[in-house]
Protein backbone atom coordinates (compact mmCIF):
# COMPACT_ATOMS: atom_id res chain seq x y z
CA UNK A 1 0.00 0.00 0.00
CA UNK A 2 1.47 3.47 -1.01
CA UNK A 3 2.65 5.77 1.58
CA UNK A 4 3.53 9.35 1.97
CA UNK A 5 7.17 8.98 2.03
CA UNK A 6 7.34 5.99 -0.78
CA UNK A 7 5.06 8.09 -2.66
CA UNK A 8 7.65 11.55 -2.68
CA UNK A 9 10.68 9.07 -3.19
CA UNK A 10 8.95 8.01 -6.59
CA UNK A 11 8.22 11.65 -7.44
CA UNK A 12 11.92 13.04 -6.74
CA UNK A 13 13.55 9.79 -8.71
CA UNK A 14 11.65 10.04 -11.85
CA UNK A 15 14.21 10.19 -14.21
CA UNK A 16 11.69 11.43 -16.80
CA UNK A 17 10.85 14.87 -15.22
CA UNK A 18 12.31 15.66 -11.70
CA UNK A 19 10.70 17.38 -9.34
CA UNK A 20 10.07 18.38 -5.53
CA UNK A 21 6.91 17.09 -4.17
CA UNK A 22 7.06 19.18 -1.68
CA UNK A 23 6.79 22.56 -3.80
CA UNK A 24 4.01 21.37 -6.20
CA UNK A 25 0.09 22.12 -5.33
CA UNK A 26 -2.42 18.58 -5.57
CA UNK A 27 -3.40 19.60 -8.82
CA UNK A 28 0.46 19.65 -10.20
CA UNK A 29 1.14 16.50 -8.52
CA UNK A 30 -1.74 14.48 -9.63
CA UNK A 31 -0.85 15.23 -13.03
CA UNK A 32 2.63 14.67 -13.12
CA UNK A 33 3.09 11.21 -14.23
CA UNK A 34 4.63 9.20 -11.62
CA UNK A 35 1.04 9.89 -10.07
CA UNK A 36 -0.99 9.40 -12.90
CA UNK A 37 1.22 5.76 -13.78
CA UNK A 38 0.23 5.31 -9.86
CA UNK A 39 -3.63 6.05 -10.34
CA UNK A 40 -4.08 3.72 -13.39
CA UNK A 41 -1.82 0.60 -12.32
CA UNK A 42 -4.45 0.34 -9.11
CA UNK A 43 -7.65 1.56 -11.26
CA UNK A 44 -6.76 0.86 -14.46
CA UNK A 45 -9.73 2.49 -17.05
CA UNK A 46 -11.12 4.49 -13.66
CA UNK A 47 -8.54 6.28 -12.75
CA UNK A 48 -9.51 9.34 -14.49
CA UNK A 49 -12.54 9.36 -13.16
CA UNK A 50 -11.17 8.56 -9.29
CA UNK A 51 -8.75 11.56 -9.95
CA UNK A 52 -11.30 14.02 -10.63
CA UNK A 53 -13.23 13.24 -8.09
CA UNK A 54 -10.62 14.09 -5.80
CA UNK A 55 -9.74 17.66 -7.51
CA UNK A 56 -12.97 18.26 -7.34
CA UNK A 57 -13.50 17.34 -3.18
CA UNK A 58 -10.24 19.58 -2.25
CA UNK A 59 -11.73 22.50 -4.79
CA UNK A 60 -15.24 22.51 -3.01
CA UNK A 61 -13.93 21.94 0.78
CA UNK A 62 -12.07 24.88 2.08
CA UNK A 63 -10.15 22.94 5.36
CA UNK A 64 -9.11 20.17 3.07
CA UNK A 65 -7.85 22.37 0.55
CA UNK A 66 -5.31 24.05 3.03
CA UNK A 67 -4.03 20.86 4.45
CA UNK A 68 -0.75 19.77 2.63
CA UNK A 69 -1.10 18.17 -0.69
CA UNK A 70 1.35 14.89 0.05
CA UNK A 71 -1.18 13.90 2.68
CA UNK A 72 -3.84 14.09 0.61
CA UNK A 73 -2.71 12.48 -2.46
CA UNK A 74 -1.55 9.52 0.30
CA UNK A 75 -4.72 9.37 1.64
CA UNK A 76 -6.40 9.65 -2.14
CA UNK A 77 -3.88 6.19 -2.85
CA UNK A 78 -5.42 4.72 0.03
CA UNK A 79 -8.77 4.75 -0.47
CA UNK A 80 -7.82 3.83 -4.45
CA UNK A 81 -5.82 0.83 -3.09
CA UNK A 82 -9.18 -0.39 -1.84
CA UNK A 83 -11.35 0.57 -4.68
CA UNK A 84 -13.82 2.85 -2.80
CA UNK A 85 -15.28 6.51 -4.11
CA UNK A 86 -14.39 9.00 -1.64
CA UNK A 87 -17.55 10.98 -2.49
CA UNK A 88 -18.46 12.14 0.76
CA UNK A 89 -22.40 12.04 -0.50
CA UNK A 90 -21.47 8.32 -0.73
CA UNK A 91 -20.63 7.47 2.77
CA UNK A 92 -17.60 4.74 1.64
CA UNK A 93 -14.42 6.88 2.42
CA UNK A 94 -13.88 10.48 3.59
CA UNK A 95 -10.91 12.71 3.22
CA UNK A 96 -11.02 14.41 6.51
CA UNK A 97 -8.78 17.59 7.24
CA UNK A 98 -7.08 17.49 10.44
CA UNK A 99 -4.31 19.20 12.94
CA UNK A 100 -0.89 17.52 13.33
CA UNK A 101 0.26 18.87 16.46
CA UNK A 102 3.24 16.14 16.46
CA UNK A 103 4.54 18.07 13.15
CA UNK A 104 4.25 21.73 14.03
CA UNK A 105 0.62 21.92 13.71
CA UNK A 106 0.17 21.34 10.11
CA UNK A 107 -3.00 20.61 8.65
CA UNK A 108 -3.20 17.75 7.36
CA UNK A 109 -5.88 15.13 5.71
CA UNK A 110 -6.41 11.36 6.67
CA UNK A 111 -8.14 8.56 5.37
CA UNK A 112 -10.97 7.63 7.24
CA UNK A 113 -13.59 4.67 6.19
CA UNK A 114 -17.29 5.03 6.77
CA UNK A 115 -19.32 2.20 7.00
CA UNK A 116 -20.56 1.62 3.67
CA UNK A 117 -17.10 1.21 2.88
CA UNK A 118 -17.00 -1.83 5.57
CA UNK A 119 -20.03 -3.65 4.42
CA UNK A 120 -18.37 -3.37 1.14
CA UNK A 121 -15.20 -5.35 1.72
CA UNK A 122 -17.32 -7.60 3.63
CA UNK A 123 -19.16 -8.74 1.07
CA UNK A 124 -16.78 -8.73 -1.84
CA UNK A 125 -15.16 -11.61 0.64
CA UNK A 126 -18.04 -14.08 -0.56
CA UNK A 127 -18.69 -14.85 3.38
CA UNK A 128 -21.39 -13.05 4.40
CA UNK A 129 -24.74 -13.90 3.47
CA UNK A 130 -26.33 -11.28 5.38
CA UNK A 131 -24.80 -7.45 6.77
CA UNK A 132 -26.50 -4.64 8.14
CA UNK A 133 -25.84 -2.19 10.73
CA UNK A 134 -28.65 0.75 11.86
CA UNK A 135 -29.37 3.52 14.44
CA UNK A 136 -32.62 2.49 16.47
CA UNK A 137 -35.41 4.76 17.34
CA UNK A 138 -37.35 4.78 20.59
CA UNK A 139 -39.74 2.14 20.70
CA UNK A 140 -38.02 -0.54 18.46
CA UNK A 141 -36.37 -2.83 20.64
CA UNK A 142 -37.18 -4.28 24.17
CA UNK A 143 -35.97 -6.51 26.70
CA UNK A 144 -32.40 -6.86 24.90
CA UNK A 145 -30.44 -9.52 26.60
CA UNK A 146 -26.44 -9.01 26.11
CA UNK A 147 -25.94 -12.11 26.77
CA UNK A 148 -28.09 -14.26 24.28
CA UNK A 149 -28.58 -11.38 22.37
CA UNK A 150 -32.39 -12.00 21.98
CA UNK A 151 -34.60 -8.80 22.19
CA UNK A 152 -38.27 -8.22 21.03
CA UNK A 153 -39.22 -6.09 18.30
CA UNK A 154 -42.07 -3.02 19.20
CA UNK A 155 -42.87 0.08 17.15
CA UNK A 156 -41.31 2.92 16.66
CA UNK A 157 -43.10 5.87 18.54
CA UNK A 158 -40.37 8.65 18.37
CA UNK A 159 -38.04 10.00 16.13
CA UNK A 160 -35.57 9.52 18.91
CA UNK A 161 -32.15 7.43 18.16
CA UNK A 162 -31.70 5.36 21.21
CA UNK A 163 -29.18 2.99 20.22
CA UNK A 164 -27.21 1.08 16.97
CA UNK A 165 -27.29 -2.20 16.09
CA UNK A 166 -25.26 -4.41 14.06
CA UNK A 167 -26.36 -7.93 12.44
CA UNK A 168 -24.65 -10.21 9.77
CA UNK A 169 -25.04 -14.22 8.42
CA UNK A 170 -22.33 -16.32 7.09
CA UNK A 171 -22.73 -18.52 4.84
CA UNK A 172 -21.44 -21.28 6.73
CA UNK A 173 -24.68 -20.20 9.32
CA UNK A 174 -23.24 -18.57 11.80
CA UNK A 175 -25.14 -15.05 13.13
CA UNK A 176 -24.06 -12.38 14.54
CA UNK A 177 -25.97 -9.28 16.51
CA UNK A 178 -24.46 -6.16 18.28
CA UNK A 179 -26.22 -3.71 20.36
CA UNK A 180 -25.27 -0.44 21.89
CA UNK A 181 -27.28 2.06 23.17
CA UNK A 182 -26.84 6.26 22.66
CA UNK A 183 -24.65 6.15 26.01
CA UNK A 184 -22.04 3.52 25.06
CA UNK A 185 -21.54 5.44 22.07
CA UNK A 186 -20.76 8.60 24.00
CA UNK A 187 -18.45 6.61 26.15
CA UNK A 188 -16.32 5.22 23.45
CA UNK A 189 -16.39 8.49 21.74
CA UNK A 190 -15.63 10.47 24.68
CA UNK A 191 -12.80 8.00 25.80
CA UNK A 192 -10.74 7.92 22.50
CA UNK A 193 -11.11 11.47 21.65
CA UNK A 194 -7.72 13.75 22.04
CA UNK A 195 -9.52 16.85 21.96
CA UNK A 196 -8.79 19.60 24.83
CA UNK A 197 -12.91 19.20 25.66
CA UNK A 198 -13.40 16.07 24.85
CA UNK A 199 -17.14 15.62 25.11
CA UNK A 200 -17.43 18.52 22.00
CA UNK A 201 -18.39 17.15 19.13
CA UNK A 202 -15.96 17.70 16.31
CA UNK A 203 -14.99 16.54 12.78
CA UNK A 204 -16.68 13.94 11.29
CA UNK A 205 -18.20 13.03 14.50
CA UNK A 206 -19.77 16.51 14.32
CA UNK A 207 -20.84 16.36 10.53
CA UNK A 208 -22.14 13.12 10.15
CA UNK A 209 -22.75 11.69 14.01
CA UNK A 210 -24.91 8.81 13.42
CA UNK A 211 -22.98 7.66 10.48
CA UNK A 212 -19.66 7.69 13.08
CA UNK A 213 -21.67 5.50 15.49
CA UNK A 214 -23.18 2.98 12.87
CA UNK A 215 -19.25 2.67 11.74
CA UNK A 216 -18.37 2.48 15.55
CA UNK A 217 -20.86 -0.45 15.97
CA UNK A 218 -20.21 -2.46 12.42
CA UNK A 219 -15.95 -2.37 13.38
CA UNK A 220 -16.78 -3.53 16.35
CA UNK A 221 -18.57 -6.56 15.46
CA UNK A 222 -16.46 -7.25 12.29
CA UNK A 223 -13.55 -6.88 13.94
CA UNK A 224 -14.27 -9.18 16.83
CA UNK A 225 -16.78 -12.19 15.09
CA UNK A 226 -16.27 -11.52 11.10
CA UNK A 227 -14.15 -13.31 8.63
CA UNK A 228 -11.51 -10.62 7.57
CA UNK A 229 -10.00 -10.36 4.33
CA UNK A 230 -5.97 -8.73 4.06
CA UNK A 231 -7.95 -5.92 2.75
CA UNK A 232 -10.66 -5.88 5.19
CA UNK A 233 -7.57 -5.97 7.59
CA UNK A 234 -5.37 -3.03 6.23
CA UNK A 235 -8.29 -1.41 5.67
CA UNK A 236 -9.24 -1.49 9.46
CA UNK A 237 -5.08 -0.61 10.61
CA UNK A 238 -5.76 2.76 7.87
CA UNK A 239 -8.63 4.06 9.15
CA UNK A 240 -8.26 7.01 10.61
CA UNK A 241 -4.63 7.16 10.55
CA UNK A 242 -2.26 9.71 9.15
CA UNK A 243 0.01 9.23 5.84
CA UNK A 244 3.03 9.54 7.35
CA UNK A 245 2.42 6.87 10.31
CA UNK A 246 1.74 3.90 7.93
CA UNK A 247 4.03 1.89 6.70
CA UNK A 248 4.77 0.40 3.51
CA UNK A 249 2.40 -2.88 4.31
CA UNK A 250 -0.22 -0.41 5.15
CA UNK A 251 -0.26 -1.15 8.85
CA UNK A 252 -0.38 1.55 11.39
CA UNK A 253 3.17 3.16 12.77
CA UNK A 254 1.12 5.21 15.41
CA UNK A 255 -2.09 6.69 15.14
CA UNK A 256 -2.87 10.90 14.88
CA UNK A 257 -6.46 11.65 16.04
CA UNK A 258 -8.41 14.44 14.82
CA UNK A 259 -7.68 17.04 16.70
CA UNK A 260 -9.74 20.56 16.53
CA UNK A 261 -8.00 22.31 19.67
CA UNK A 262 -5.19 21.40 22.12
CA UNK A 263 -3.50 22.56 25.16
CA UNK A 264 -0.54 24.65 24.52
CA UNK A 265 1.38 23.16 26.78
CA UNK A 266 1.05 19.70 25.34
CA UNK A 267 1.66 20.45 22.39
CA UNK A 268 5.06 21.35 23.52
CA UNK A 269 5.46 18.28 25.62
CA UNK A 270 4.46 15.92 23.49
CA UNK A 271 6.63 15.65 20.50
CA UNK A 272 9.59 16.13 22.76
CA UNK A 273 8.92 12.84 24.66
CA UNK A 274 7.87 11.18 20.84
CA UNK A 275 11.18 12.30 19.70
CA UNK A 276 13.05 10.85 22.60
CA UNK A 277 10.84 7.37 21.48
CA UNK A 278 12.16 7.66 17.93
CA UNK A 279 16.07 8.34 18.66
CA UNK A 280 15.88 6.09 21.77
CA UNK A 281 13.69 3.46 21.32
CA UNK A 282 15.05 0.54 22.62
CA UNK A 283 16.11 2.75 25.59
CA UNK A 284 12.47 3.38 25.89
CA UNK A 285 11.08 -0.25 25.93
CA UNK A 286 13.82 -1.14 28.54
CA UNK A 287 12.92 1.29 30.98
CA UNK A 288 9.30 0.38 30.46
CA UNK A 289 9.80 -3.36 31.30
CA UNK A 290 11.75 -1.87 34.26
CA UNK A 291 8.79 -0.28 35.87
CA UNK A 292 6.71 -2.36 34.84
CA UNK A 293 9.12 -5.40 37.18
CA UNK A 294 9.16 -2.74 40.06
CA UNK A 295 5.30 -2.56 39.84
CA UNK A 296 4.90 -5.92 39.68
CA UNK A 297 7.47 -7.31 42.56
CA UNK A 298 6.07 -4.34 44.92
CA UNK A 299 2.39 -5.72 44.51
CA UNK A 300 3.49 -9.42 44.64
CA UNK A 301 5.85 -9.14 47.74
CA UNK A 302 4.99 -5.43 49.35
CA UNK A 303 8.21 -4.14 48.80
CA UNK A 304 10.79 -2.16 46.22
CA UNK A 305 13.87 -2.50 45.11
CA UNK A 306 15.29 -0.04 47.71
CA UNK A 307 13.83 -2.05 50.24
Amino acid sequence: MATNSSLTKDLKNNEVQKVDPNTLGIKALMETPTMQNKFKSVLKDKSSGFTSSVLNLVNNNTYLSQAEPMSILTSAMIAATLDLPIDKNLGFAWLVPFRDWKDGNKQKAQFQLGYKGYIQLALRTGQYKNINATQVYEGEIRNWDRFTEEYERGERVSDKVVGYLGYFEMTNGFKKTVYWTKDQIEEHRIRFSKAKDKRALTGVWKDNYDAMAVKTVLRNLLGKWGILSIEMQKAQSVDGTSPEEVDDAGNPIDITDNVSESNDDQQQEEPKRWNLRKKHPRRHLIRKKLRNLKHLVKRRYGFNRHN
